[in-house]
């Protein structure tokens, strides 16, 4: 019989013992260890079988055994112990508050996601921009940078991944308690639970409950729209995460922005906690956020909305994480329309001014579509990538938004993402570096760790990788109908010994989850080879509405379930952060072979780096920044080969031929001792040089010098003196971009240089300029300098700005200016016309510009 209604029944703890529900309740216990010792000492058996969940574990203890608990002293001051260092942790001033006693830093910023990677007992991320977004909390907390984080509850998560006999991913959605995990329901003083509302097309409204995840120093409000007060359609809005489209997935996306800044002052109002000077919008699926504070503006403050968009623009984050147009969420124009027009439109907010912030009008554009990331970037004073080649790709990817700027002046920077080492690095190698190496030192001293300890220590993470694979391969094929006396080859699987390759990720085309399997007799002979054999660990999950995703795990299990290689290659469904964390230390290997340069950054193989792990990549996101020849390998692309087919086979090869010339040779090559001297040297160099480099903490702390800082500074710029700032620099837009038809370059004179022009000389520039209505003021003459190819474009180049040196009737004005020729090869210049004003964030912010 089925259960009309389910909840969780809390235990009641001991006074002696309370302290274990806030231990168990602040996440930071799934990235300190000490924590989760303390909690596995209470019960290891129980412990092992709630799969190390603290709330699931204080469930599952009997009042006896709790009784037992706090009658020892011994417990009772371990429990009070870490009760007191995490309180310490929560409340000491740290990275950030040490930086603020001489830095203006903003006082809170709200940080907005659709999903948030935590922990495995709170399933709410599909991939890499949750587990992104999770690590982003994690290291802000380690920093003391005070973030509030804002995303959804998901009613089932994404999904449990199961397979078919025939290898055919299935999803399933286990119901979610939110009673059964590390969560508080915010409260009003009354006990009420708090509440947001929006309202909906067809007199209906969206009430939402928000919970709370406490994440060390940083809160993490989530909003459930699985409450009494909706229709039966509203409770469902967040019963899956990515779970559909259309109306259902705008629905989400405006919960999560509008509703989400309505969360944060109910937070702010229930808890004293500062308002938000910065809003951070991690991706577009948040970004009606930005709509949701204009209308605050115009409503509360008298603003109109060119005002407040130039305020909320000033403090606003945008971060896009996808190099793929067919990653971006886009909805009907006229859908959007019914939920910010007619009786849903703000006095002072019109529809039509909405609907322009996603309006794909530049050439290629959809005038039909409503683009949520044009929207995020329009609305993002600063916008940013997440690898150096990522932000050149969206520089070229939304370069229409700024007609007239070569891409390299398109307003999105990047900031390199990073992972939260403490969740990613086995303790077995954390351990054993905290215990032999001081702060000054690294992985590249012997002495302190040797060479014998070393490849100890990786020996032991791959064996524990066997032991968990030979698990999830027998719990899989018993989903997929096998019966135990079919599966003794299962202890066969995998070998500690054997050199092991670990890839996993979604399993979107582009990723091409089966690039291995283009030449399987060449494979087949890798995997088996008698002397230097390698194994393969492969997951992923593809999205539910993905056929083609789900074809390519079926041909890659089809492949993994032959006789004669299924002991050297496994596929281990439901990828999720428990796997990874046991994946990522036993691989001596990361694989990934996107599609260049369709991959923004792929943070596991950071992942894999810091216990151990040697990167086997194409040159695509983080790796093409920082591959430097003895850290891994990289395994060469096909560029400019347009037959896609013909392509993956080339690049296959290449990958085959690594594996076997370079990879498996320089791992089974030993010394006199049984040690492969070549392979631990390259295994040091990656943990002393991409260990610093690849941490969330480093990358926290480039958001906050690079984008939250100025964000803030700028956004408190223009709210002084009761948003003076913001008035002003809407009217000086307005009037700049009304006279801006009458501005051009009228003539260019240039002297100075002889016939044969050396490095050294100065060339003397002069440029006659209109300006119609507007004043030199409000605009910056610049001299654009630099190498040319043969075609006189300018590929590369510096701009100097000119000094008005006389004005003349009609708007004519002259500027001049001297540059100097810093290097040989060939030279060109010209000459443009910029708005300038101290408000605005970069040269193209406004898209104008008057080129000669």
């Amino acid at each position: 019989m089925r259960a009309i209604r389910r909840f969780t029944v809390r235990t009641s703890l001991p006074a002696a013992l309370a302290d274990l529900d806030e231990l168990a309740h602040n996440l930071r216990w799934s990235w300190h260890a000490p924590t989760r010792d303390l909690f596995a000492r209470i019960d290891p058996e129980v412990w092992a079988q709630v799969h190390g969940d603290p709330v699931a574990l204080l469930g599952a203890l009997a009042p006896e055994r709790l009784a037992e608990l706090a009658a020892d002293p011994a417990v009772v001051t371990a429990v009070r112990s870490a009760a007191a260092d995490l309180r310490e942790y929560v409340t000491e001033p740290r990275w950030y508050q040490r930086r603020q006693e001489s830095e203006n830093l903003p006082s809170s910023i709200g940080y907005f996601s659709p999903e948030f990677g935590i922990t495995a007992v709170l399933p709410q991320y599909s991939g890499g921009l949750g587990i992104l977004a999770g690590d982003h909390l994690k290291s802000a907390s380690d920093l003391g940078v005070p973030i509030i984080g804002v995303g959804l509850l998901y009613g089932a998560g994404y999904f449990r991944q199961a397979l078919t006999r025939d290898g055919w991913q299935v999803e399933s959605y286990p119901v979610l308690d939110p009673d059964g995990m590390p969560l508080t329901l915010l409260r009003e003083a009354d006990g009420t639970a708090a509440t947001v509302r929006i309202a909906l097309p067809g007199d209906r409204t969206l009430h939402a409950h928000i919970w709370v995840a406490t994440v060390g120093r940083v809160p993490l409000l989530l909003l459930d729209s699985d409450v009494p007060e909706n229709d039966e359609q509203a409770r469902k809005v967040t019963d899956r995460l990515y779970g559909g489209g259309g109306e259902y997935r705008l629905q989400q996306e405006l919960l999560l922005g509008v509703g989400g800044v309505r969360a944060l002052r109910v937070w702010s109002r229930l808890s004293g906690a500062p308002a938000p000077e910065v809003y951070h919008t991690n991706e577009g699926h948040a970004g009606f956020l930005g709509v949701e504070r204009i209308r605050e503006l115009v409503t509360g403050a008298g603003l109109g909305f060119d005002e407040a968009l130039e305020a909320v623009r000033a403090a606003t984050v945008f971060t896009t994480h996808t190099p793929v147009p067919a990653g971006i969420d886009r909805f009907e124009a006229g859908l959007v329309g019914q939920y910010f027009g007619g009786a849903h439109a703000d006095a002072g907010v019109p529809v039509d001014r909405v609907l322009a912030l996603g309006a794909e009008d530049y050439p290629g554009g959809d005038p039909l579509m409503f683009n949520m990331a044009v929207m995020g970037l329009r609305l993002g004073g600063r916008a940013n990538g997440v690898s150096l080649l990522h932000g050149e790709v969206s520089r070229g990817m939304f370069d229409g938004l700024w007609p007239g700027f070569d891409d390299s002046e398109v307003p999105i920077t990047s900031v390199t993402n990073g992972v939260h080492a403490p969740t990613w690095v086995d303790r077995r190698l954390s351990d054993l570096a905290a215990e032999r190496l001081t702060e000054d030192d690294d992985w590249l001293r012997p002495d302190a760790i040797s060479d014998a300890e070393l490849w100890g220590v990786r020996h032991t993470l791959r064996e524990a990788l066997v032991t968990e694979a030979r698990r999830r391969v027998r719990k899989s094929w018993g989903e997929r109908g096998a019966s135990p006396a079919e599966l003794g080859w299962v202890d066969g699987v995998l070998d500690p010994d054997v050199l092991t390759i670990g890839f996993a990720r979604r399993v979107p085309t582009y990723k091409r989850l089966t690039l291995m399997l283009r030449d399987p007799e060449r494979l087949t002979r890798l995997l088996t080879d008698p002397e230097r054999p390698i194994q393969l660990v492969i997951a992923g999950k593809s999205h539910p509405a993905d056929e083609q995703g789900k074809r390519l795990i079926q041909q890659l299990v089809r492949f993994a379930d032959q006789a004669d290689v299924r002991h050297r290659i496994v596929f281990l469904p439901n990828y999720d952060i428990a796997m990874a964390q046991s994946l990522y230390p036993g691989c001596d290997v990361w694989l990934n072979n996107p599609l260049r340069p369709l991959e923004a950054c792929g943070t596991s193989g950071m992942k894999a780096a810091l216990n151990g792990g040697l990167n086997l990549s194409i040159l695509d996101g983080w790796w093409d920044e920082w591959f430097d020849g003895e850290n891994g390998w990289a395994i060469p692309t096909a560029d400019g080969v347009e037959d896609a087919d013909h392509r993956d086979d080339l690049e296959a090869a290449a990958l085959y031929d690594l594996i076997e010339n370079q990879v498996a040779p320089r791992f089974y090559d030993r010394d006199a001792h049984g040690l492969p001297q070549r392979w631990l040297a390259m295994v040091r160099h990656t943990l002393a040089t991409l260990g610093p480099k690849v941490q969330a903490t480093r990358m926290v702390a480039e958001y906050v010098d690079r984008l939250y800082a100025p964000a803030a500074a700028a956004g408190r710029e223009l709210a002084a003196a009761d948003l003076t700032g913001a008035r002003e620099l809407a009217a000086w837009k307005s009037r700049v971009r009304a006279g801006w038809q009458g501005v051009r370059v009228d003539h260019v004179e240039s002297a100075g240089l002889g016939e044969v022009p050396q490095v050294g000389d100065t060339l003397h520039v002069r440029a006659y300029v209109s300006l119609g209505d507007l004043d030199p003021t409000d605009v910056e003459v610049q001299v654009v300098h630099g190498r040319v190819s043969e075609s006189d474009e300018l590929d590369a180049f510096s701009t100097d700005p000119l000094t008005l040196t006389e004005s003349y009737e009609a708007g004519r004005h002259a500027f001049a200016g001297d540059v100097t020729l810093e290097a040989s090869g060939p030279f060109g210049y010209s000459v443009r016309v910029v708005p300038r004003h101290a408000g605005l964030s970069s040269v193209a912010e406004i898209g104008l510009v008057a080129n000669a």
